[in-house]
């Protein structure tokens, strides 16, 4: 055991994937990583992306998933989002890199002559800057869990790869464990888990030049001892270190399971880790059972939004909303409805039968008018309503067609000849040509109105949330807004900006141009989202002929 944590060098972890994507890698590298916090350890986590696009920012949710935002404004990979919620700490613009950023930072230094007339080549320019990304991540950490996009095979993935075995090489095999996260299908008409694609995987892995030192084993049904005992074998990997990955009814519950098989106590082996503590995984344990174990019943919440048919376009709000429902012990049921589908009145009637609905962010300008008319059917017919960016955005344009008379009201991102820009360009966006890395992004401070419900949600008068949008409400319609009862009950601290709005004769409608799911935690429930749960809770026992237990402005104040 290494003698203290200043004398101790950082250790790294690396996680390939084989056979197909989407194994769970990113879940796999945060479980990892929340058993070693755990342990009293220092923990990063880092995205190595093979696209060349420089960030995710410019990609289609439909390919790509949601972009997750961090506090410094980088446009990342939802896998950071997993990261940020198992060991619960902020991560950077360092802790996902692409093929785009590496080659944007070469082009760079050539141009500057930083390469003093060398011919600029894969090896070793382009795997040195890999390595640097890895090394910058390094400083007071003790591990540092580097986690690399597709599959082994993919030639995207062959410059990234090479980096990770000269690594091993530059800071020596003690001090490094290569993971590899492989599928054992089931074949149903042999009634059998095989194997072979795993052993392929590795040996394609090999030939690269890496020996993977543990595999992870993804799978719908247990393994058996002979078939851990045959990939040990044909992988070259010690039979302890064969993990099993089988599906699991909460991605929260995967760190217990990997704990039952001493994964975390092997890594702490192999690379001589200076573990402070036995991991106490009681907080998470309970946590996991109000998942599965809700005592307060279950809730059913719809949401309304542009990128419904991917639930990966949102999938920080649908993990927020689970978060939410830990924090009021009650199950969550969310269906995803296309806003396209609502501009049919029969289609708004299907909302009576939920308890809740939220109204999530997005761009352009279709299925816009169905979300602008979700709005207006869930204020008219008292149903707990939360919007968050477009959501916000679609709550002024309703009210100020249907309650201030401005019938025409619109937002100019979708209506540039409206009369009523409601919604309207930053001052700072007016002369932005570039699309990548423009927006207003990354943590801002509110300010919240003394007395309003988002006041006594947050129990504070001043937060820090983050934002991706270019488009916020015209002050020019403030003051109409607030005469005809609208709460803005959050504000930038200049004064300019507004960032949270409320009816405060409705049950629950509350609205922020900010995104509060990036900052939720399942150990750490953004309050948002907890109230809203709760709210939505409130519908049901109303509805169910029990009268509420919680009154709106006792709603769980839990830490965000």
């Amino acid at each position: 055991m290494a003698a203290d944590k200043d004398s101790s060098p950082t250790r790294y972890i690396f996680i390939t994937g084989g056979v197909v994507s989407a194994l769970g890698k990113g879940v796999a590298a945060a479980s990892i990583g929340r058993l070693l916090v755990e342990r009293g350890l220092e923990v990063t986590i880092q995205k190595f992306d093979p696209y060349i696009n420089v960030d995710a920012g410019t990609m289609s949710p439909f390919q790509h998933g949601e972009v997750f935002v961090t506090d410094d404004g980088a446009e990342t990979d939802l896998d950071l989002g997993h990261y940020e919620r198992f060991i619960d700490r902020n991560l950077s613009q360092a802790n996902n890199v692409t093929t785009g950023s590496i080659y944007q930072s070469i082009i760079t230094k050539e141009r500057r002559g930083d390469f003093l007339g060398a011919t600029v080549q894969v090896i070793p320019h382009v795997t040195d800057e890999i390595k640097s990304r890895i090394h910058r991540l390094s400083e007071g950490k003790d591990v540092v869990i580097t986690e690399i996009g597709g599959t082994v095979g993919d030639i995207e993935s062959l410059p990234f790869l090479e980096a990770f075995r000269q690594f091993r090489q530059d800071v020596g095999r003690h001090n490094t464990v290569f993971m590899h996260l492989t599928l054992v299908p089931y074949i149903s008409a042999a009634g059998e888990l095989k194997t072979k694609p795993t052993q392929h995987s590795v040996r394609e892995l090999m030939e690269i030049g890496i020996q993977p030192d543990m595999l992870v084993a993804r799978t719908e049904y247990p393994l058996t001892e002979e078939v851990r005992k045959k990939i040990a074998l044909f992988c070259n990997v010690e039979l302890r270190h064969v993990i099993e990955a089988r599906d699991l009814d909460t991605i929260y519950e995967v760190p217990l399971r990997y704990h039952d098989q001493n994964l975390d106590e092997s890594l702490v082996e192999m690379l001589d880790l200076p573990s402070r503590r036995e991991p106490d995984l009681a907080e998470w344990e309970e946590m996991v059972h109000r998942i599965k174990n809700p005592e307060r019943g279950r809730v059913r919440v719809a949401v309304v939004g542009k990128y419904t048919s991917l639930v990966d376009s949102y999938k920080s709000i649908d993990e927020a909303l689970i978060h939410g429902g830990i924090a009021n012990n009650t199950g969550v049921d969310v269906d995803w409805l296309s806003s396209e589908e609502m501009d049919e009145p029969e289609n708004r009637r299907q909302l009576e039968r939920y308890d809740g609905v939220l109204i999530p962010g997005g761009f352009g300008v279709r299925g816009i008018e169905g979300m602008v008319e979700t709005v207006q059917y869930l204020r008219e017919h008292d149903i707990p309503f939360f919007g968050i960016c477009l959501g916000l955005q679609c709550a002024i344009i309703d009210f100020a067609r249907d309650v201030c008379g401005l019938e025409e009201a619109h937002s100019s991102e979708f209506d540039r000849d409206t009369p009523d820009p409601v919604i309207t360009l930053m001052d700072s966006q007016r002369q932005v040509t570039d699309m990548g890395g423009t927006m207003r992004l990354g943590a801002y401070p509110c300010q919240l109105e003394d007395g309003s419900l988002a006041r006594r949600i947050y129990d504070t008068d001043e937060v820090s949330e983050r934002h991706r949008h270019r488009y916020e409400v015209n002050n020019e319609y403030r003051d109409d807004l607030s005469e005809h009862g609208m709460r803005l009950s959050g504000i930038s601290p200049d004064g300019q900006l507004v960032e949270m709005i409320e009816l405060p004769d409705h049950p629950y409608f509350v609205a922020t141009q900010f995104h509060p799911e990036l900052k939720s935690r399942p150990n750490r429930p953004h309050p948002l989202f907890a109230s809203f749960v709760e709210a939505a809770g409130q519908r049901a026992r109303r509805r169910g002929g029990e009268e509420a237990a919680v009154e709106p402005d006792q709603v769980p104040a839990v830490g965000g």
